[in-house]
């Protein structure tokens, strides 16, 4: 298993208080998953759009140098009224072992997606191309998704709770904190079963130490 599938086993929930316990900020806002059950773990491959020009320009050939297990990682700057994703790059990216797409925006063509079961994780779906409407302008740089800065690279991860974009330079850090978190709460759960409150079960675990700010119970 991989930092990042453990990371996943762990859920975004827990991950995300992680963050808040480490002050990384990594939390994509705005985004869930269009495909129930499917989930994503590996690293960015990066792809920032912008308004086509007069020279025009394409949406999709970078398909074809994702490697398997990654993310793509779409940055459309949020935009619903033009997709980036539909059926030929679902398609491509399934046959591929692409390991599942992140949009800050949205994708068409969702049935095949829901056929194949390929995760996407965006704002919605739309029907309208975004061909000659944007163009890829950069491949493998920064890029913005949900408000968070992703990296090449960086670790993405996505179940039915969102998705959250990691440093890779800080997985350890982050997988020991939110399995410490993880721990309590399940220790928080066995006490309750035995009768105990919850006030008294969170001071047993000292559950508040872990946490800089609480999530609601």
């Amino acid at each position: 298993m991989t930092l990042a599938t453990a990371l996943l086993a762990l859920g975004t929930g827990t991950v995300s208080d992680a963050l808040d316990r480490l002050g990384i900020p990594g939390q994509c806002a705005g985004l869930a998953g269009l495909v129930p059950g499917a989930t994503i773990a590996g690293p960015a491959f990066t792809v920032r759009y912008g308004p086509n020009g007069r020279s025009g320009g394409t949406v999709g050939d970078y398909i074809d140098d994702v490697p398997p297990g990654h993310v793509v990682v779409l940055d459309n700057r949020g935009r619903t009224d033009a997709t980036v994703w539909g059926d030929i790059l679902t398609t491509v990216a399934s046959s591929r072992g692409v390991g599942g797409t992140v949009i800050d925006g949205v994708c068409r063509d969702l049935d095949r997606s829901l056929e194949t079961g390929y995760p996407i994780f965006a704002r919605g779906n739309w029907m309208r191309t975004g061909k000659d409407r944007v163009r890829a302008e950069e491949i493998g740089g920064p890029v913005g998704v949900g408000g968070i800065r992703v990296q090449p690279g960086d670790i993405l991860i996505g179940d039915r709770d969102g998705v959250l974009a990691l440093p890779a330079g800080r997985l350890d850090q982050i997988h020991d904190v939110a399995a410490a978190i993880a721990a309590a709460e399940d220790q928080i759960r066995a006490h309750v079963a035995t009768g105990l409150t919850l006030r008294v079960a969170r001071a047993r675990t000292g559950y508040h130490h872990l946490q800089a700010q609480e999530r609601e119970p």
